[in-house]
């Protein structure tokens, strides 16, 4: 298994998902999503697991400043996920292919 959860240190579900996976001695990589955003591919392998809308924080204060419920086009909506990280939804946990957004312990069961 190799999991990774992006995220943001200020988020409960991201500390909730970390404290998961430490507490099964599961090893996985954090990224802060603060400092490093998705890569392109990630964000796309993410997408394809999880939906685009699904990762998009329709509450956050960055989803009106954008005016991101005007745009409807997928790739402007990518590229302005892309350079603005405070938009995602989290925890992000990937496993290879398999991604989940928020905090889902009855997903990452099944992974183990």
């Amino acid at each position: 298994m190799n999991i990774q959860i992006f995220g943001v240190k200020k988020c409960f579900d991201t500390k909730k998902a970390e404290r998961y996976f430490k507490e099964r001695r599961i090893k996985f990589q954090y990224i802060d999503l603060d400092i490093k955003g998705l890569s392109h591919g990630e964000l796309q392998s993410v997408k394809t697991a999880v939906g685009l809308n699904n990762l998009i924080n329709a509450k956050s204060k960055a989803y009106l400043k954008l005016n991101l419920d005007k745009i409807s086009s997928t790739a402007v909506r990518e590229e302005i996920l892309l350079n603005n990280p405070s938009l995602y939804q989290t925890p992000i946990v990937r496993n290879g292919k398999q991604a989940t957004v928020g905090y889902r312990p009855e997903v990452w069961e099944t992974w183990e």
